[in-house]
């Protein structure tokens, strides 16, 4: 007992004295999805500050990680003392407001720093100050002009203060709590008062879902304006968002564009790779290519502590921790620590970092819009300079009229087409003596305008049994589009439901086709009325019958005849049907003609009529086959205009759909 006693005092003298060459650290996380990477940037912090020893060349961090349920307060008040028990020196919670509340309570009665996002005693909040965020979304509104908007936010969500957000408005905003249960309901309440521009404030896990239902009510368009207080937009899936003009905003708190930040969202990945062989993954997206705000607020707590520590080492010394639950002693340490990390001035993976009373006070937020093909960085907001827009016409036109009309059209050559390089980007796409008359239109009058095209590629016609009208007419009626420019036709239907102009070109239905030409004469034409099938079988039922009247005749005693009968010492008996009379008998049937050799036998004469009959139909087929072949070529269908095309059903015949023309065979028909 006096040794083990004498070494403590010994590692006391030794260590007192700076900061001691084992720093031991405890983080609690959840057991909720997303909190994977959370605890993957905090062991790599920690890695990463022991292999690099220029802040902390003579000292070696230690961590215990701790997984507890968010909704057990028991469990986690359990969690802590356990790590309190093996002497760690500061507490790293997750940003889950519930279970930081419980950790809080405990590192503040023993004086031990808590690093996350309470706002109590003993604690650092490496996140962004509520109150300064609410400052940012304040100008964001001011600067957009809303006067009018809703808001759909889940309970414990706890990113802004959205009731002091509400109050400092004297314009007309509508609050709904939500679940992913009630997403529907609430968008097409909001959809149902025309309230166009919405802010969204839910939890990472329910802003997929809430996409989709976007999506599916059909709220994607220019007109609705989205404001997402979530970090984290660049993680989610927007691709069918891109292209329908819909606005989507948001703050972003870790530049994706940094070469530091993609520089460690590479480490981060072999190091998860190595140590855990599990990548690290988006849980959104399931990409690794953008590095979010949770983990690069959890890498940069490690870090600030470290700072801290090294600042701690200059000038003061970090006594030994030696304190449990049970005990009420407080550690006497812990106030020199938390001071010194409240002194923390850094720039991290969130930018700038500075605290004031355990708020971080110092930050940058890049404020982000979706474009058509990927988000962009519009301006930026810090607490000093406020809301600075560097891209304005993101969000209002700067020309003359201040106006932007969303146009509409089709591909019709050459009317609009369009280029399919990677190079041509918005209305650079497309071409042709439409969109030459739209620019020169638009430079005149003094408008700007976004031309893409009809979503299902058509010009518009009205469902006869429905009633209901589609392509650029729909749109048109629906208000998803302020224009329409390209070759349709004017007619009564659609006039009664839209405006035109004056038309630049008027056309009508012509019909242009090929008189049809007969094939040049061949030698062997005459074989065309029969398949060469049918040539092939007639030839060999020649030859088996030939061969069978011959084997016949032969074996029959009646075909059997004297020759020479008059010379009655010459006597001798023959047979009429020789191998070749038999050929020849065979063939003069079949030519219709009268052979000189009859057959005497039945079995003879069965064969022969039976031959007889089918070259009878054999020759019938032909004659008539001939006929109508030579004159099928001569025929040419009398079609003089639209109507006689209608009125037939010989020559096949299509139109576009839904298109004017489509709409003339419908009434003719």
């Amino acid at each position: 007992m006096l040794i083990a006693s004498g070494f403590l005092l010994f590692q006391f003298l030794s260590y007192g004295l700076g900061v001691p060459p084992l720093v031991r650290i405890g983080a609690i996380f959840s057991n909720q999805p997303g909190m994977y990477n959370s605890e993957l940037a905090f062991r790599y912090a920690i890695h990463r500050l022991n292999m690099d020893k220029s802040l902390l060349p003579e000292t070696t961090v230690d961590y215990y990680v701790e997984y507890v349920n968010r909704f057990d307060s028991f469990e986690t008040v359990q969690k802590v003392c356990k790590l309190i028990r093996v002497g760690v020196q500061a507490v790293f919670s997750p940003t889950d407001s519930v279970l930081a509340t419980h950790i809080n309570s405990i590192c503040d009665a023993l004086d031990i720093p808590n690093i996350g996002r309470s706002a109590h005693d003993f604690s650092i909040n490496v996140y962004p100050s509520k109150q300064l965020v609410n400052y940012a979304f304040n100008d964001v509104i001011q600067y957009l002009n809303w006067t009018r908007f809703g808001i759909l936010h889940e309970k414990e969500n706890g990113i802004i203060n959205l009731h002091q957000l509400s109050r400092s408005f004297h314009g007309e905003v509508h609050m709904r709590q939500v679940s992913r249960d009630s997403y529907v309901s609430a968008l097409n309440e909001f959809k149902g008062k025309e309230i166009h521009n919405i802010i969204i404030d839910t939890n990472s896990n329910g802003i997929s879902i809430l996409l989709k239902n976007i999506l599916q009510q059909q709220m994607n368009e220019y007109k609705y304006h989205y404001l997402f207080t979530s970090f984290d937009l660049e993680t989610y899936d927007l691709e069918d968002f891109k292209y329908n003009f819909v606005n989507i905003t948001s703050f972003r708190l870790v530049d994706t564009a940094d070469v530091g930040v993609k520089q460690i969202l590479k480490d981060i990945g072999l190091y998860s790779h190595h140590i855990f062989k599990k990548p690290y993954l988006n849980l959104h997206i399931k990409k690794s290519t953008i590095l979010e705000s949770e983990p690069a607020l959890m890498f940069d707590s490690v870090y600030v502590f470290a700072i801290g520590l090294q600042t701690l080492e200059q000038s003061h010394s970090l006594t030994l921790l030696n304190i449990s639950c049970e005990e009420e002693n407080s550690w006497d340490g812990g106030l020199s620590l938390i001071n010194y990390l409240n002194a923390v001035e850094w720039k991290g993976l969130t930018g700038p970092i500075q605290f004031k009373d355990g708020q971080r006070v110092q930050f940058k937020l890049d404020l982000i819009k979706l474009k058509q093909h990927s988000i962009v960085k519009v301006g930026e907001w810090t607490p000093h300079g406020h809301l600075n827009i560097t891209e304005p016409s993101m969000f209002f036109d700067a020309g003359s009229m201040n106006v932007t009309l969303v146009v509409i059209t089709i591909l019709e050559t050459p009317y609009v087409m369009m280029h399919y390089g990677k190079n041509f980007t918005g209305n650079e796409r497309f071409y042709g003596f439409c969109v030459d008359i739209l620019e020169t239109i638009s430079r005149e009058v003094g408008f700007d305008y976004i031309l893409d095209l009809v979503p299902d590629r058509k010009y518009g016609a009205k469902d006869p049994e429905t009633g209901e009208w589609n392509g650029m007419v729909a749109q048109l009626m629906k208000y998803k589009a302020d224009l329409a420019v390209g070759s349709m036709t004017i007619t009564y239907a659609r006039e009664s439901v839209i405006d035109f102009t004056k038309p630049f070109m008027n056309l009508g239905i012509s019909i242009l086709f090929k008189v049809p030409t007969s094939e040049p004469t061949r030698l062997f034409s005459f074989m065309n009325p029969l398949a060469i099938e049918i040539w092939i079988y007639v030839l060999i039922a020649y030859f088996l019958v030939s061969l069978c009247i011959y084997i016949v005749g032969k074996l029959s005693p009646i075909e059997w005849k004297c020759i020479n009968a008059c010379d009655l010492e010459n006597i001798s008996i023959g047979n009429q049907f020789s191998l070749t009379d038999s050929f020849w008998f065979t063939i003069g049937t079949f030519m219709q003609q009268s052979p000189d050799i009859y057959p005497r036998a039945m079995s003879t004469r069965i064969i022969s009529s039976t031959w007889g009959f089918f070259s009878l139909i054999i020759v019938a087929s032909y004659t008539a086959n001939l006929a109508a072949f030579l004159t099928t070529e001569r025929m040419i269908n009398p079609i003089e205009n639209a109507e006689d095309l209608a009125s037939q059903t010989e020559i096949s015949y299509g139109t576009l759909d839904s298109g004017s023309t489509m709409t003339f065979f419908r009434v003719c028909n």
